[in-house]
């Protein structure tokens, strides 16, 4: 005869000891304090810094642990702007995201409806497709121009390009009836041409050989986009023939990532250095919880132009990397992080959104010899706000004329912001301290506990 166990009791130190969430604008002078604390949970990491990249907040310095059965969390923050976070909308969300009510352990679930936004916008019923495969001039204008011609309209999209592959998540509804695409005979015909353009003009086979051809998918379910994006690049295009992560290329930009045996505490500590940047943080502790590795300890900061990250991981099962392991981790950690980085020029454009819009801002720039490397497409009310990161199809620096050339056709309809995308400028912040602070290791720590 088995033991009885109460359901409830399992859940019962959550329920008595909900997450909590303190926004702290009085301890620091140039940044906002975001302290989490909440019992632990596999994946909490990657739910806490989701919300905070979402929100475009720059996160200066982080201390994190996880160790036993709770989870603490300090972000040191900045706004868009390089400011403290006072919105009391941004704060409010925080809150909301965070604290009880929210998805993380101890809170009640809220009753968002999954599907229904992506990002920080909603854009009501839609139809998420995914598609990945190899890169070319012009894919981009030519994958909306079919959509447009099939009557969808493309209420949202994330566009990364990398290593001469591509990845993407469209949000599309019907142009007529408004509703997500449902009619199973209509949607195989969508895939089918959405395929026949990722195959090429050549044709070819889906599959090249080493499972990087050309694939098309209609997502069902809410995993987070730049989550997908990263998983979908992870599979296709960072893999090689013989399954193991290409490596970085020889004219790499000082990226340094290593992975250590930690004796002191039995950790794997990965170390990274690099550029820094928004979202960098979420890339690495994303990539790390995909592959099934567990952050215990963190810490975060930023150096001057570069961002520093010591984190401090085991297996799920609680084990260390094995070499290979390790390996594998480094590569794939170096690919994760350059996936973000663009070079040439940024492309704001605000304009009355309308279908067709997308397949002629597109053509446009392709006929301009401009090929889009990213791409942020997102709907708002009645208002298309996109963002294309661009450079010249050849490699060459891009032709001024071109951009001015872009700018009288297409600023006809909507306006249009045009960004050099900086090389070596940090990040801005208010104040020079935050640069000049040490960086605080949890490896020294461990060396003076087991002293």
């Amino acid at each position: 005869m088995r033991p009885y166990f109460d359901p409830e009791y399992e859940n019962f130190n959550q329920r008595i000891n909900p997450p909590r969430v303190c926004i702290d604008n009085n301890t620091c002078r140039d940044c906002t304090l975001v302290k989490v604390d909440s019992m632990n949970k596999n994946g909490i990491l990657l739910e806490v810094v989701q919300v905070l990249s979402d929100l475009d907040l720059t996160i200066m310095k982080a201390y994190i642990t996880s160790d036993g059965g709770w989870f603490m969390d300090v972000f040191h923050v900045l706004d868009k702007q390089g400011q403290k976070v006072t919105d009391d909308k941004t704060i409010q969300h925080i809150e909301k995201a965070l604290g009880p009510g929210s998805n993380i352990p101890g809170a009640t679930k809220g009753s968002n409806s999954p599907g229904r936004s992506v990002g920080m916008h909603s854009i009501g019923d839609h139809t998420a497709i995914e598609l990945k495969g190899p890169d070319r001039t012009g894919l981009l204008s030519e994958i909306f121009a079919v959509l447009a011609e099939l009557q969808c309209n493309v209420m949202a999209a994330e566009v990364w390009t990398h290593r001469t592959r591509v990845a993407c998540v469209v949000y599309v509804n019907d142009v007529s009836s408004g509703q997500a695409i449902e009619d199973a005979c209509r949607l195989a015909g969508i895939e089918e041409r959405l395929r026949h353009v990722l195959r090429g003009h050549g044709g070819g086979d889906d599959d090249d050989g080493d499972g990087r051809g050309a694939h098309t998918n209609f997502s069902a379910g809410s995993t987070h986009v730049d989550r997908r994006l990263h998983q979908l690049m992870h599979a296709d295009m960072d893999l090689g023939g013989d399954g193991t992560p290409q490596g970085r290329p020889a004219d790499d930009d000082g990226t340094a990532v290593t992975v250590e045996h930690c004796e002191e505490k039995d950790y794997s500590v990965v170390n990274v250095r690099c550029r820094d940047r928004p979202k960098l943080l979420f890339d690495i502790v994303c990539t790390l919880t995909d592959m099934q590795y567990v952050v215990f300890h963190a810490a975060v900061t930023s150096e001057g132009i570069y961002g520093v990250q010591e984190l401090y991981i085991r297996r799920k099962d609680g084990r260390t990397l094995l070499k290979d392991e390790a390996e594998k981790v480094t590569k794939c950690l170096e690919a994760a992080i350059s996936r973000r980085v663009s070079e040439g020029f940024t492309l704001e454009l605000c304009g009355r959104d309308r279908v067709g819009l997308l397949s002629d801002v597109t053509r446009v720039l392709r006929e301009h010899g401009l090929t889009v490397t990213r791409a942020d497409v997102t709907t708002v009310g009645e208002q298309a706000v996109n963002v294309f990161y661009v450079r010249d199809a050849s490699g060459q620096p891009v032709d001024m004329k071109a951009i001015e050339g872009l700018r009288g056709q297409v600023g006809q309809t909507v306006m249009l912001n045009v960004k050099k995308v900086p090389a070596d400028k940090a990040p801005e912040r208010t104040g020079g301290s935050m640069a000049k602070t040490s960086f605080f290791s949890f490896g020294g720590l461990f060396a003076k506990l087991g002293a």
